[in-house]
């Protein structure tokens, strides 16, 4: 049996990745990794299901058991992705995805090489902005930190796989899943 591929979609905050992911998958058997963090929950967040949402102490004691794949901290709260379950669903031949931030993309890729890398671009920067307002889930303060974070992730960009652009999530997603074909192609 073939070990699934370990894709990795990443993008600027506002950027539509979740609305992509899920997407994607309608498309196949996949298994969505669910990432640790510290931060608080957003409305209709639920743990275990968007996130495991831990404390601080937790997050540290995990991080010292070597228990992520990845871990970072990004606008002062830790997110981390748990090992174990990635790397059991690999084993058993499933695909998974995970939703990270562009240091945790590069640290992915760094400790797991056959990670799949995919940069979800906005169609402008105006329009990543409108969605960041539009949302209505950050204060002013916490936007402008977002924003200026869109420059490094940019840059970033150039560490990854492929870069889709996200005008329409059905046509970004469609293209992922053309990417993700051709990759098993290739390592049959």
């Amino acid at each position: 049996m073939n070990k699934g591929i370990l894709l990795v979609i990443s993008g600027p905050s506002g950027c539509g990745k979740g609305t992509v992911i899920k997407e994607v998958m309608k498309e196949g058997n996949f298994f969505y990794s669910v990432s640790a963090t510290t931060r608080a929950p957003r409305e209709g967040e639920i743990h275990g299901k968007h996130y495991f949402f831990v404390s601080r102490e937790r997050f540290d004691e995990m991080v010292r058991n070597n228990e992520f794949l990845e871990y970072t901290e990004t606008y002062g709260n830790c997110y981390g992705t748990p090992t174990a379950p990635v790397m059991a669903e690999l084993e058993k031949g499933k695909d998974i995805i995970l939703e990270l931030d562009v240091v945790g993309a590069v640290n992915v890729k760094r400790n797991y090489p056959d990670a799949l890398l995919v940069f979800l671009l906005p169609p402008s920067r105006e329009e990543l902005i409108s969605r960041l307002v539009g949302r209505h889930t950050e204060n002013e303060e916490q936007l402008k930190k977002r924003i200026a974070y869109f420059d490094k992730e940019m840059e970033l960009s150039d560490e990854y796989d492929f870069k889709v652009l996200n005008d329409v999530p059905q046509r970004a997603a469609a293209e992922i899943i053309e990417i993700l074909a051709a990759r098993k192609q290739n390592t049959k």
